[in-house]
């Protein structure tokens, strides 16, 4: 899932929990399970995204350990999906008219990305030049109000080349100036504006990773902070803020690049590193840090740069287990999973 300053502060497990703060105890934490979701080790609930009606789409995996898709609405009903011909689906994104897209694995391994319609609809598409085999193929992973998608296709040589999908289907690739062109390196797409632009992050011929902003017109500006070993995109709001992480000096941290090319950034965790989800259209940010037994916390960064940690109740205290705050929404409803003592995950919302 995809992370402070200048400074490059060093936290220790006590001063994280002093920097990062508290959660408000006036926050209500709704916890979900979806129908059919596995409840051993690695099955479970994860909440992807929040539409502003409150409705949660996510994956579950099943007790036979197969992903499926989701869309869960406010009062707490669920839809069960999957394309035709997946042995296992992925969900990344949806709309605010509860369009869900996300991509899907076949019985071969290769990859291809859906469309999921408010009426449930499913359309699958694939990008031409997209490898066949396993870990290649076409994955969609943001979609805007007007139904337009970008996402990245990965082609038979696994070097990743970024994709805009029109709502009648027409698809454009795309590279940002600087992409390298051997395997594992290129051009990710992964958000868009409702007015078409795209951000994103693209690997060099040196693997190294920096960011993007494509706008409508096509034009490309390129940016990543200033002597970090890696610079990684997660999403874009309306105004143009792009949130993401970076690989500083002594660990992962977060960063807001506003329109203007200004660079923000958030408390840098030294050890397993800072995870950023998404950035609302009022500039608020979500996403988790690990403290140095590898247990995860999530926060919220409010618009005036305050930080409120906040774990979901039942979250297990093991490594990888804890609270990950994955996606919030315009009124600041969050959601994204816990993962408890037994290594089960369960979805939340938290408004």
């Amino acid at each position: 899932m995809k992370r402070i300053g200048i400074a490059m502060l060093v936290l220790s497990v006590f001063s994280c929990s002093a920097a990062w703060g508290q959660a408000a105890g006036s926050s209500k934490i709704i916890k979900f399970n979806v129908p059919g979701a596995g409840k051993g080790a690695n099955q479970g609930t994860v909440g992807q995204s929040i539409a502003t009606d409150g409705s949660v789409a996510g994956i579950y995996t099943d007790s036979n350990g197969v992903q499926h898709g989701f869309l869960r609405s406010e009062a707490g009903k669920y839809a069960k999906f999957d394309p035709p011909g997946s042995v296992g689906t992925w969900v990344n994104g949806m709309n605010s008219r509860l369009a869900v897209v996300g991509f899907f694995e076949d019985a071969n391994g290769s990859n291809h990305s859906f469309v999921r319609s408010p009426t449930g609809k499913i359309t699958s598409f694939d990008a031409p030049g997209a490898g066949k085999s396993n870990l290649e193929g076409t994955f969609a992973y943001a979609t805007n109000s007007g139904g337009e998608v970008v996402g990245f296709y990965s082609d038979a040589n696994q070097v990743s080349h970024a994709f805009f999908r029109t709502v009648d289907g027409k698809l454009t690739a795309f590279e940002a100036p600087g992409a390298g062109k051997n395997p594992v390196q290129g051009t990710q797409a992964l958000a868009v504006t409702d007015g078409g632009t795209i951000a994103g992050s693209y690997s060099d011929s040196k693997g190294l990773n920096h960011g993007f902003v494509r706008a409508a017109d096509g034009k490309f500006t390129r940016f990543e902070v200033p002597q970090s070993y890696g610079t990684y995109v997660g999403s874009i709001n309306a105004k143009g803020t792009v949130a993401g992480t970076y690989v500083g000096q002594v660990g992962e941290g977060g960063f807001l690049r506003l329109a203007g090319g200004k660079l923000i950034y958030f408390e840098q965790v030294n050890g397993p590193g800072e995870g950023v989800g998404t950035v609302n259209d009022a500039g608020a940010v979500v996403g988790w840090f690990y403290d140095s037994s590898v247990v995860a916390h999530a926060f919220v960064r409010s618009p005036s740069g305050k930080i409120t940690q906040f774990d979901v109740p039942g979250a297990g205290n093991g490594s990888s287990q804890g609270t990950y705050a994955i996606a919030n929404n315009a009124s600041g409803e969050i959601t994204g999973v816990y993962v408890d003592s037994s290594g089960v995950s369960h979805g939340f919302v938290r408004q």
